[in-house]
């Protein structure tokens, strides 16, 4: 735990959401299961092994004294996961309600106190801001859209519409939400349905000029890569225009890049890989294919 401490001595505050601290990269050893993220004005502790009583008090007070330095109030939540349990609680300070951050520009809602998923994934800043940056006067379709980070980034980068598609009719509430806090009240389809039996709905809302899927690595009863990648990956050609750009990702530790390379190659060959999207640094891995992968391909002739 004794590195945590010392990049705490360390630690200035963004003013972006981000991540500090990433433990589970393997580059800090004997820190693996800690991470530390940074959702203004609150700072987020995250164990995947029990951490006891006095370890936390440590932490606390470092993170405390810390704070104090940079005259910033002491806001510190503690999350323990394992497997699919998972202990949340608030060690210091308040936790705003609504709870809102930014990130390149863009406002987000988020939710600490409650669940593994916080409302926007640290992750893939950079997949947004790619994003972002390529969805000028396009047609967007945002698969598995959770709570429309991606949404908000394209319509923030000026595309003529989006539309979003996810099973959990609260996750897309919370997008509306996100789109509202950036005045996006317009040009963008919220379909809570099932991405597998909606095909003709999205074909005929079609074709996009970008295409992202996001999907949850193993989602029983949602999405399991190894076996539901290569369905999806199947239909895409149908929803695209020539040219189109796609951005697909994969976040499964156990499955690497070569992985959704070849599921690419079996089922969409149509598609041809441009380029490999990096993560933010702070995210770096000990073994790079265990983190983020996301790949930006091409749709026939680009």
């Amino acid at each position: 735990m004794q590195l945590l401490l010392d990049a705490i001595k360390q630690l200035a505050l963004p003013s972006d959401a981000g991540r500090l601290f990433h433990g589970r990269g393997g580059l800090y050893p004997g820190c693996e299961h800690l991470n530390l993220d940074w959702y203004a004005p609150v700072l987020l502790l995250t164990s995947f092994k029990l951490l006891a009583e006095t370890e936390l008090q440590t932490l606390e007070q470092a993170v405390c004294q810390r704070l104090g330095v940079l005259q910033y109030p002491c806001n510190l939540v503690y999350q323990y996961r394992a497997s699919y349990q998972t202990e949340t609680r608030l060690l210091c300070g308040e936790v705003p309600e609504p709870h809102v951050v930014t990130e390149n520009g863009c406002r987000f809602q988020v939710h600490l106190l409650r669940g593994q998923n916080h409302g926007l994934f640290l992750d893939m800043a950079n997949g947004r801001a790619w994003v972002k940056a390529h969805a000028a006067q396009c047609k967007v379709l945002n698969l598995f859209a959770y709570t429309c980070g991606f949404s908000v980034a394209a319509i923030a980068g000026g595309a003529d519409e989006v539309v979003n598609i996810d099973m959990s009719k609260g996750a897309l509430a919370i997008g509306k939400q996100n789109h509202l806090l950036n005045n996006m009240p317009a040009g963008v389809r919220f379909l809570g349905h099932d991405i597998f039996k909606s095909w003709g709905k999205l074909k005929k809302l079609g074709p996009y000029q970008l295409l992202i899927a996001d999907p949850p690595s193993n989602q029983k009863g949602s999405f399991v890569a190894t076996k539901d990648y290569l369905r999806l990956l199947r239909r895409l050609p149908e929803l695209l225009s020539p040219g189109a750009k796609v951005l697909l990702c994969l976040n499964a530790p156990e499955l690497d890049r070569a992985f959704l390379q070849a599921q690419v190659a079996e089922a969409a060959p149509q598609l041809s890989l441009l380029y490999q999207l990096e993560n933010p640094p702070v995210f770096a891995d000990s073994n790079p294919e265990r983190a983020l992968k996301a790949l930006v391909y091409c749709y026939e002739a680009c």
